[in-house]
């Protein structure tokens, strides 16, 4: 499967009493639909996962799953302490119709997650998940690091297509491409090289009757399949692309850097309130245009840092309050930002709109 572009990692809103605000999900989800990035992350730690229920959990990946525009890439978080819970998650976003699992590192019994555990925790839930795993590296909040070795080790699972790394090391996305080249995989896209899922296929084939899909149009009179070749289910023409172990940067503040360094996108937290902003440094890069994606950097470096990195996920969300979202309150024990932390957030987004 192909992932390439941006991801917001959706917020949950809640109202004040606390309870999940599904309405105003869905609302943002719509909103988000109509913007470049190239799908949509529910339960990521933006969303405040750990801070739902298990039946809350599943409810808010229904409500997103929900309103998903159809040609946007569905990543459900779904890591947790245990591969029994994490798999249970996984099979649930599986049967809603999510396209891949981000899987976070386990953490809370830190001095006994050795390479040995973390091994063995991805490759069983790669074994048995029904969906392809993306491995979660999030040291900020886990105060785990995951070793580049480690991750070279699991690339070869074929299940395991990609991580998304946090840790905002460049060297580290630099090493992690470099050691996983020799993975080729085959993705299905568009003809022009967007991404296709099996959700994507299943529903274009019931958008015709069964004899109008499926057909095989060859280009160039080959007489096999091939990555030339186009393949017509219902109304969607698809051809095959090679990709490898695809690594998606978390920190919007390295984003382009990370892109020259050999990440295939991003899946990043200030994309929540600015995805175009994001999408533009991503967009420059793919043309070729180094100059213009540094720009772009430089435009929202210093808002991703302090908003994202340092203020927090309250911030975060008053942030998106500015730019036609909604963020609202942060679950307790995330407390609301002052007057003082508004202004600054007023100042740093001012000219960062969507």
């Amino acid at each position: 499967m192909l992932l390439q572009g941006i991801f917001p990692p959706i917020t949950t809103p809640f109202y004040p009493d606390g309870k999940v605000y599904f309405k105003k999900i869905e609302a943002n989800v719509d909103h988000y639909s109509k913007t470049p990035v190239a799908g949509i992350v529910a339960l990521g730690s933006t969303g405040e996962a750990v801070m739902l229920s298990s039946q809350e959990q599943r409810d808010v990946l229904k409500s997103v799953r929900a309103v998903t525009a159809p040609e946007k890439v569905l990543i459900a978080g779904t890591g947790a302490e245990s591969v029994v819970e994490t798999l249970s998650l996984t099979e649930c976003a599986a049967e809603l119709g999510y396209d891949v699992a981000l899987v976070r590192t386990p953490f809370y019994y830190k001095k006994q997650m050795q390479p040995a555990n973390m091994l063995a925790f991805y490759r069983t839930v790669a074994d048995r998940s029904p969906l392809p795993i993306l491995i979660y590296s999030v040291p900020p909040f886990t105060a785990y690091d995951m070793p580049a070795e480690l991750i070279v080790a699991l690339a070869d699972h074929p299940n395991i297509i990609g991580i998304k790394e946090s840790s905002g090391n460049v060297q580290k996305i630099r090493e992690m491409v470099e050691k996983t080249r020799h993975i080729k995989r085959a993705a299905t896209v568009t003809e022009t090289f967007a991404a296709v899922t099996p959700r994507m296929l299943s529903a274009s084939e019931k958008s015709t009757d069964k004899n109008e899909g499926g057909e095989l149009v060859t280009i160039g009179g080959a007489s096999k399949p091939s990555s030339s070749a186009v393949s017509v289910v219902g109304k969607l023409k698809t051809r095959q692309k090679e990709v490898g172990f695809q690594v998606l940067v978390g920190s919007a503040q390295t984003l382009h850097p990370s892109l020259q360094a050999g990440a295939s996108g991003a899946v990043l937290a200030f994309a929540d309130p600015a995805p175009t902003a994001c999408y533009e440094i991503y967009a420059a890069w793919k043309e070729g245009d180094d100059e213009l994606a540094k720009l772009k950097q430089q435009r929202i470096a210093k808002a991703a840092q302090r908003i994202v990195g340092e203020l927090g996920i309250a911030a975060l969300k008053y942030a998106m309050d500015l730019n036609g979202y909604y963020g609202g309150p942060a679950r307790l024990p995330l407390l609301p930002i002052t007057a003082e932390v508004k202004a600054e957030v007023e100042s740093l987004m001012a000219d960062i709109r969507n």
